[in-house]
């Protein structure tokens, strides 16, 4: 209707024009004739085209096909049935049937008719790379649940599947050439002769080994040396003594072979360490008296410092074992130390045990009394180890220690004279040697803290002796 009211209106004003053109000239004619003809052409191409931009309202009927059904639109298509439109940052052209994910940019090209989309950019102008890396990873696939189908999500869980399937072979693969099965290390240990064995059934062997008349000393020295390694550990010190491999050591404490008690005398203060059950069948087994017998009597060094490691494994936290030891006489054996040559690396390692003796008795009295340390008090206070240490003057015999060289040494001993000022103060005012060796280690350590101290060492190690020494200076006044 539009078209024909169009068609009407021009040839109305065709015919005006046609009354006016009598009047005109011959070029002005000529003129007129190529505007007709110019104008008859673009009505003519603008009647094909009206239908496109036509503003008619299409009946049903005329949208039907030939079989008369209603042909499915896009918007109305099941969307697992829709072929997935990717966008990029590119204007691409949609084709009919395909689904657009959500966050598209879409437009009608006036050009061609035809719809376009393409990724959104970012604010600032630049496409968003972050998101594009996201769809690269989920395989170009929308992570909008509502814009991708069922089928892509399978294909999506598929890939995931088959990815983690591949990283567990390959970390599988990757164990596999670094470690070895246990079935081929078994047959190889099977190849070699070799059992895989317990720490029990290693420290059998070597009890057996040691009490073997057919070994020999190396055979029995090295089966020793073992079995100082297999009983640090309490359990197997239990074990060791459940065995009889204790009384067995302590039997070798009383071999002709100095070598074979050095090493028996290492075995036995390994087991006795902190190991208060051994200790006690230690003590029953007449080990106590082998170790003073062997520290009283001319032995090579290294036989005495096993021996007193021993001992000393012995009487920690044990009072009864202390009680024993004062009562064999044990002061006065470590005594004697001192007045033999070649025993100098011995003294300090004795002054250390009274120390470590005489500070274990005081902490527990100090300490909160519960009904068990109750007990283990009234077992320490049978031990009367301090008046025994006064009586043999080991007042004098630490404090003349001061004067050696070795700075480690002077620090046990200065913290041994500190202990035993409550006891021997009137002895050290009266010693006029220790007043002078306490001078000159004042002087000594003050310049030494002042080095110290220059170098940035604020609390060094020189300056905590110094104080040491200013602390007895202190209370001998």
């Amino acid at each position: 209707m539009l078209t024909k009211a169009l068609s009407d209106l021009f040839w109305l004003r065709l015919v005006a024009m046609s009354h006016w053109a009598s009047l005109l000239s011959t070029a002005a004619k000529v003129n007129l004739l190529v505007l007709v003809v110019s104008a008859v052409f673009s009505w003519s191409s603008l009647s094909d085209r009206v239908p496109e931009f036509a503003l008619t309202k299409i009946e049903e009927s005329d949208i039907k096909d030939d079989s008369g059904k209603e042909p499915i639109t896009e918007d109305d298509a099941d969307p697992e049935d829709l072929e997935v439109f990717y966008p990029t940052h590119q204007w691409q052209t949609i084709r009919p049937g395909q689904a657009v994910p959500a966050g598209s940019h879409v437009r009608l090209n006036l050009q061609t008719g035809e719809r376009e989309a393409k990724l959104p950019d970012s604010e600032n102008g630049k496409s968003d790379t972050g998101e594009e890396r996201r769809r690269k990873r989920l395989g170009k696939v929308d992570i909008d649940s509502n814009s991708f189908t069922s089928q892509e999500l399978k294909k999506a869980l598929a890939k995931m599947k088959e990815s983690e399937k591949a990283e567990r072979k390959a970390h599988e693969e990757e164990v596999r050439k670094k470690f070895r099965p246990i079935e081929q290390l078994k047959e190889e240990f099977e190849k070699l002769n070799v059992k895989m064995e317990t720490d029990y059934e290693i420290m059998v062997k070597l009890i057996g080994k040691f009490n073997s008349s057919a070994s020999t000393l190396d055979e029995k020295v090295a089966a020793l040396y073992d079995l100082e390694y297999y009983v640090h550990q309490v359990d197997n010190a239990k074990d060791f003594l459940s065995m009889g491999g204790l009384q067995l050591v302590i039997d070798g404490l009383n071999s002709t072979e100095a070598v074979l008690k050095e090493h028996a005398a290492f075995v036995l203060g390994a087991a006795l360490s902190s190991n208060p059950k051994v200790q006690i069948e230690a003590i029953e087994g007449g080990a106590l008296q082998k170790l003073l017998v062997i520290l009283a009597t001319e032995q090579p060094l290294a036989v005495k410092k096993k021996a007193l490691f021993a001992l000393s494994s012995m009487l920690r936290h044990f009072p009864y074992a202390q009680q024993q030891f004062l009562k064999l006489g044990g002061l006065q054996v470590l005594r004697s130390l001192f007045r033999q040559k070649g025993m100098e690396t011995l003294h300090v390692r004795v002054v250390t045990l009274l120390y470590d003796l005489i500070v274990e008795k005081m902490l527990l009295e100090d300490s909160q009394h519960g009904d068990q340390m109750e007990e283990k008090i009234q077992q320490y206070r049978q031990v009367k180890l301090v008046p025994a240490v006064v009586e043999q003057d080991w007042c004098v015999v630490v404090s003349n220690l001061l004067a050696v060289p070795e700075h480690d040494t002077r620090e046990k001993v200065l913290k041994t004279v500190g202990v035993l000022m409550a006891f021997c103060k009137e002895r050290y005012r009266g010693d006029q040697a220790l007043s002078t060796t306490l001078s000159l280690l004042r002087s000594e350590y003050e310049e030494l803290a002042a080095q110290e101290q220059r170098e940035g060492d604020k609390d060094g190690y020189f300056k905590e002796l110094l104080g040491s020494v200013n602390t007895i200076i202190r209370e001998l006044r």
